[in-house]
């Protein structure tokens, strides 16, 4: 997800470290020394944004520093394996996106196993994504471009971020739950879809809500649905109730190396989930286009086996090759 610089440089600010106990002493003292959270994305990218965000929060609660580490490249697969092959003590954390999930089936070889390696310790945030259309394009809701693209197979071209990205495979998920052969046009980005879409080169985008919101407000794009509920787009109906089963997001928590001792996930989820209940976290959440999205580990856990599951259907259906 692509953001504005002035919303990074207004949410950046300064995080540091967290510390980690031994096996034996548990949560009781923990931390003592700074904690890392690996980030496989570029400084000002959204993870990075939410990882500062969070880890500011928890050196507040923990009195410790939690240092941003950002590990970009190969997807975000450099950063996983390496929190995967950390010492489970508590001291580096992985900042785990919906990318982790798909990344399991688009990429062969890897040298991790996500479910495996990864204890999970809480989720973050939700970013719900947006269907969206050109201006003149003839169709005002959902049901109507299904109807279209099934008049006309194969003539509408809509824009994702690429290929394997969260709005990409959504746009697979949606082709495979309808029946409808649309052509997702994979760019390196969100913006370079969106000036393709005014230019009227492509008849509309997938993208986060933030990325697109103020093109949907100037009346230059269309939303038609978004794939979950939005506060920023509170009138827009929702995919699912248009097409039964379709659930996609771009979501965001916080996993450990496997093995990481009970207590300490179980203490960074408690203060991790006491931060996203608190205003001025869930504020700065709405303000990203996302939602708080607190639970236990054991709930983190299912959801991310859930997900990683169902992107691997969705991406053997499509066939989907890493770029």
């Amino acid at each position: 997800m692509d953001l504005p610089r002035r919303t990074f440089l207004r949410l950046a600010a300064g995080v540091a470290g967290v510390s980690a106990a031994t096996r034996d002493a548990g949560a009781d003292t923990y931390p003592s020394r700074p904690v890392r959270l690996i980030v496989g994305a570029v400084p000002g990218s959204a993870p990075d944004v939410i990882a500062r965000l969070i880890a500011q929060s928890l050196a507040e609660r923990l009195s410790q520093s939690f240092v941003v580490e950002n590990r970009s490249g190969a997807s975000g697969n450099l950063a996983t394996e390496a929190v995967a092959r950390a010492a489970p003590d508590g001291y580096t954390l992985l900042l785990v996106s919906a990318g982790n999930a798909i990344n399991m089936s688009l990429y062969e070889n890897l040298n991790f196993d996500l479910i495996r390696d990864i204890a999970p310790v809480g989720g973050v945030v939700s970013f719900p994504m947006v269907i969206t259309v050109r201006s003149p394009f003839p169709a005002n809701t959902l049901a109507e471009l299904i109807a279209y693209a099934n008049a006309k197979p194969g003539k509408i071209n809509i824009g994702t971020p690429p290929i394997g990205s969260p709005q990409h495979v959504a746009g697979e998920l949606f082709k495979m739950l309808t029946g409808t052969n649309i052509v997702l046009v994979a760019y390196r980005g969100g913006p370079p879809a969106i000036t393709d879409a005014l230019g009227g080169q492509i008849d509309g985008v997938i993208g986060t809500v933030l990325l697109l919101i103020d093109f949907i407000r100037s009346g230059k794009l269309r939303a038609l649905a978004v794939t979950g509920a939005s506060e920023l787009l509170p009138d827009i109906p929702t995919v699912n109730a248009i097409v039964p089963g379709f659930e996609a997001s771009q979501w965001i928590g916080i996993g450990a190396p496997a093995k990481t001792p009970a207590a300490i996930i179980e203490r960074l989820n408690g203060e991790a989930n006491a931060s996203l209940a608190d205003p001025r976290i869930k504020t700065r959440l709405i303000e990203l286009g996302g939602t708080a999205f607190p639970g236990a580990p054991s709930e983190f856990g299912a959801f991310v086996a859930a997900e990683t599951a169902k992107w691997g259907k969705v991406v053997k259906f499509a066939n989907l090759k890493p770029e």
